[in-house]
């Protein structure tokens, strides 16, 4: 399938993706509207290198017939779209996609209204694609838990005992997730120096990034409730790239006995466009064995990893490539095991899967581990050399999928750290 609107080649948004998303529209169409409702965050598609705006494009009346309220595109997060439930979501989808079809003469042909809902996509403002009240990261790459286990513990027993039994997770801070072109401001915080007997405060000197991806929940369950690993694909709308930024020398200090702290919390990075699990489908793949077997509410059947390409880079140099598929616990097998015990989840609740990191060491998916706790610096393409993330650094995280000369990607998300305040 081709679209009418040119994509190039390398795009991350051809027809087969239509990714959702929240923009405010370009300057010069707010410009032309006295009335507040008409410049208001809305909800959009990505395709090539334009937004298509589904809030002007419902006063066509291309949806009438699939029956929803549409006043949902009038909204500054996806959660109301989203709640309408997957058969409504996927029918959407579906009419954008016969609508931008190369033979569907629709909105070819139709110049006044390709002029309304067309927006070139470097002159509108993505926002927070979800309003996030629940925030889970987990800790489910091996290669990754392994790396920080080999440093900070004993080589010999990296893994800690009830690591290879249950996805590992805690409860993250909603608040600070910002999306994609966010800057931040180094956090502060306590921390103990290796040559200091009392802890010393000030900003953080270890600075690091963690790839991660997320998934969006896409429909409610009510406490007491869980979620089966086979029924747990009904319950996930869709995902996106993720930068759990991580501060180690702070986390370090205080992670015992509670686990991740303020080293965590401070600012978190999400990319703009929500990538539906039907765009992902012909990118799965069989997950790693799992040894020894897990218990019966884990167990899955089928593949339920995704073959997705990632890189991460500071500035202008690429630092690490990676991949998604390299995932010990699967999304499935996250939900079943966060709801197990009856804890009910909401529609645009975020959990994201931990650090990233495969078996060699440039796929490791963290600064800690690449440059192995600042013992093995980066050099970077301008001749500087990195330990950690320096103030002002600019870091970015892509991802895509690609089958069959189809390329299916999530865009971006960017973060730059300005200096403590």
């Amino acid at each position: 399938m081709k679209s009418w609107i040119e994509v190039k080649k390398d795009s991350d948004f051809p027809i087969q993706n239509l990714p959702f998303g929240i923009f405010s529209p370009p300057k010069e169409v707010i410009a032309k509207h006295d009335k507040a409702k008409d410049i208001l965050p809305r909800v959009g598609v990505a395709i090539g290198e334009y937004v298509l705006d589904l809030l002007e494009l419902k006063k066509t009346g291309v949806f009438n017939a699939l029956k929803f309220d549409t006043n949902v595109f009038a909204k500054s997060s996806l959660n109301d779209f989203i709640s309408l439930g997957k058969k409504t979501t996927t029918a959407v989808r579906a009419r954008i996609s016969k609508l931008l079809e190369e033979r569907n003469p629709e909105l070819r042909d139709d110049e006044k209204t390709k002029a309304k809902v067309l927006h070139k996509m470097k002159d509108v403002q993505m926002l927070l694609p979800v309003e996030i009240g629940d925030y889970t990261d987990f800790y489910s790459s091996m290669e990754h838990a392994r790396n920080v286990g080999t440093m900070f513990r004993d080589p010999a027993n990296a893994l800690l005992p009830n690591w290879k039994h249950i996805p590992v997770g805690y409860h993250g801070r909603a608040s600070s997730i910002v999306v994609s072109g966010t800057s931040f401001h180094r956090p502060k915080g306590q921390m103990k120096p290796a040559d200091s007997e009392t802890p010393v405060f000030g900003p953080s000197k270890q600075l690091d990034f963690e790839l991660e991806m997320a998934f969006i929940i896409g429909k409610e369950t009510k406490l007491g409730e869980s979620v089966s690993t086979k029924n747990a694909e009904d319950y996930i709308f869709g995902m996106v790239l993720f930068n759990d930024w991580s501060a180690r020398d702070i986390q370090q200090w205080e992670y015992v006995p509670l686990g991740p702290f303020l080293g965590k919390n401070f600012c978190s990075s999400v990319s703009p466009w929500v990538v539906t699990m039907d765009a992902l489908e012909p990118f799965r793949v069989a997950g790693p064995k799992q040894e020894p077997e897990v218990l019966s509410y884990l167990q899955v059947a089928g593949q339920k990893n995704y073959d997705i390409n990632l890189e991460v880079l500071i500035n202008d140099t690429s630092v690490s490539k990676s991949n998604f598929k390299y995932m010990y616990w699967n999304m499935c097998q996250q939900l079943a095991h966060h709801t197990v015990n009856g804890c009910n989840v909401k529609v645009g609740d975020l959990m994201a899967s931990g650090t990233i990191s495969g078996p060699t060491p440039e796929s490791y998916g963290s600064m800690l581990e690449l440059t192995w706790k600042g013992t093995k610096p980066i050099k970077l393409s301008d001749g500087t050399e990195r330990k950690f993330i320096n103030d002002n650094d600019t870091l970015t995280i892509c991802g895509f999928g690609e089958k069959d000369g189809i390329r299916i990607g999530f865009g971006e998300v960017k973060g730059k750290v300005l200096p403590a305040k």
